[in-house]
């Protein structure tokens, strides 16, 4: 049946009574193509039927369908004529594995991070109803770890003072990537179980309320979407779903199989890797590091929004449950929290992902930098992440914090350096830190050595040569060690180690003896390392070649990091070239 159906209009042609059939095609094919792709895996299995629902009753693209985050928009994305190519997803050259307003008409807004639908559809309804759309439908479909931050409530209070004709849809499973918590988590808990009066909350907010309804039963999701069609004003629907449903092991481990690389599709059963003889992803240095550090100094407190098992706090979590916290999907209070902990004298560790930290920037600014506390932020997934693509790339980081006063900037070259940091940080700093470090596996087996305290906005040289000098920032310093294999006595690798203080009396060595100075980092070009080093080589007046490589001034596309390093630059491939243009 999947064969023919090739947009909305098509599934819109068969009845109801032939939908269920549709679904079983849909999550084998969903299953067939991740178990060699991979990519997200349990949300979209989860939503199946209310995808199908949602397309079936609704005018799309006429009516406008918000998916938050993404990660569900899968079987939205088969349905909307991407069936053919969606092997494609989240290759190089191939669709996005987010929804992408470039993308499809039927993409009415692109989502890579949490809490946006409401916003944005509320946007879209305030439009219609200014250009007299008066029946225009629009549609936010939120996760239930995901209303509860800070900017779905945002969009709830001013949706609920409005006549717009708004439908939120409240896909319940329980789980983002990790399971819910907090209050409003056991307040749904509640609902389901039938011990809270039903959706309170969001009939205080002026929603019409409806639900709870089973997430899997089509003729049942069918009927309410078709009620609500004609309701007009702001609604709200929950729904309740199963992430992973169709394959019994991404139900029983829903964190495993959010994401759970390559598989047996028909057992589910993920491949394995022998991974003794590798080094350790950076994450897990970190989550060892804590636990090690927190079990000797009792002042050290862990917090990560959402991200326990992405960020490895899930082993302080589980060691020293009363001083680790996963604060949900919100990330300015994560950072202000921290602010609130630190004046108390703890030694928080507060660790994002380098691209979430851009949403809680003013708490940075206002509650941190500007009091001078001493918040240790550890920065997941800087640089490029690979397939998850612009959404997610942590390309900013070094650019958008150099800016802040007081904040120290470090970003590690190695596994060791990683715990070194950590453990003089953590020591006591008279000013806040950032650190930040990439996914993936690091360079060293051996990484668990004897802690050594690092002196702050001290560089070092790691090659010694005599022409070239190439400045480096972090674990992209090993792509230049490889770069320059062929010319260990022309080239001189530097790692700067901080941004911020950067080491000017190691500059004004390099300065005086070197012709050629290349700045490298896997972070923007824009104020980043190259502007530190351009801006103090012109206040010394260098008279030499200056030439900064790092990611260019433009949103970068999805692919693996090694295609995307060769793309941009980057690569020991690339780096070689502009080596060999300099000799």
């Amino acid at each position: 049946m999947l064969d023919h159906i090739d947009s909305p209009h098509a599934l819109r042609q068969l009845s109801v009574e032939q939908l269920p059939q549709l679904s079983k095609e849909l999550r084998q094919f969903i299953i067939t193509i991740l178990a060699t792709k991979e990519g997200h895996l349990g949300a979209s299995l989860g939503v199946v039927e209310l995808t199908i629902a949602l397309h079936y009753v609704f005018n799309t693209p006429e009516d406008k369908l918000v998916w938050d985050v993404g990660h569900q928009a899968y079987v939205h994305k088969i349905l909307t004529g991407r069936k053919d190519i969606f092997h494609t997803n989240r290759q190089k050259g191939g669709i996005s594995g987010f929804p992408k307003i470039s993308e499809s008409d039927y993409d009415t807004f692109g989502t890579g991070h949490s809490s946006t639908s409401i916003s944005a559809a509320l946007g879209m309804a305030i439009a219609a109803t200014i250009q007299g759309k008066k029946e225009q439908q629009h549609i936010a479909v939120i996760g239930d770890a995901s209303i509860a931050s800070g900017m779905a409530f945002e969009g709830l209070n001013h949706a609920g003072v409005t006549e717009a004709n708004l439908l939120v849809v409240l896909n319940d499973n329980a789980i983002g990537i990790d399971p819910s918590i907090g209050a409003l988590k056991n307040y749904f808990t509640n609902v389901k179980k039938g011990t809270a009066r039903e959706n309170t909350v969001f009939e205080a907010l002026n929603f019409e309320c409806h639900g709870p309804v089973d997430g899997h039963d089509l003729p049942e999701l069918i009927r309410v979407f078709k009620k609500l069609q004609k309701t007009k004003g702001p609604k709200f629907l929950h729904v309740i779903t199963t992430k992973g449903k169709g394959l019994a092991l991404a139900e029983k481990d829903q964190v495993t199989y959010h994401a759970p690389g390559k598989f047996d599709a028909t057992t589910g059963e993920r491949y394995a890797k022998d991974t003794t003889q590798l080094p350790p992803k950076y994450q897990d240095v970190f989550g060892h590091t804590i636990v090690e550090l927190a079990t000797h100094n009792k002042k050290i407190i862990g917090i990560t929004p959402a991200m326990p098992t992405g960020s490895s706090l899930k082993y302080m979590i589980e060691a020293f449950p009363d001083r680790a916290f996963d604060v949900g999907i919100a990330e300015q209070h994560a950072v202000t929290l921290s602010a609130g902990m630190a004046t108390q004298g703890m030694v928080v560790f507060c660790n994002i992902y380098s691209t979430f930290l851009q949403r809680a920037y003013d708490q940075i600014i206002h509650d941190v930098a500007l009091q001078n506390l001493p918040v240790i932020f550890c920065l997941d997934r800087a640089g490029l992440v690979g397939q998850d693509g612009p959404t997610h790339h942590g390309s900013f980081d070094l650019a958008y914090l150099n800016c802040i006063p007081n904040l120290i900037i470090y970003a590690p070259k190695d596994e060791v350096d990683l715990r070194n940091i950590m453990f003089t940080a953590q020591l006591g700093l008279p000013q806040p830190i950032a650190i930040r470090y990439p996914r993936g596996r690091g360079v060293i087996i051996d990484w668990m050595q004897p802690f050594q305290k690092i002196a702050i906005g001290k560089g070092s040289c790691i090659q010694k040569g005599k022409r070239i000098a190439i400045v480096c920032i972090g674990t992209i310093i090993h792509n230049a060690l490889k770069a320059s294999k062929d010319h260990p006595k022309t080239v001189s690798i530097y790692d700067m180690g901080f941004l911020k203080p950067i080491d000017t009396a190691l500059l004004d060595t390099i300065f005086k003896t070197y012709e050629v100075v290349i700045t490298l980092e896997d972070g923007t070009i824009k104020g980043g390392l190259g502007s530190v080093v351009a801006d103090y080589a012109f206040a010394k007046a260098y008279k030499g070649t200056l030439k900064i490589v790092g990611i260019p001034d433009r949103f970068i596309t999805h692919g693996t990091v090694e295609e995307l390093q060769e793309e941009i630059g980057i690569s020991p491939n690339e780096i070689s070239k502009v080596i060999d243009s300099y000799l």
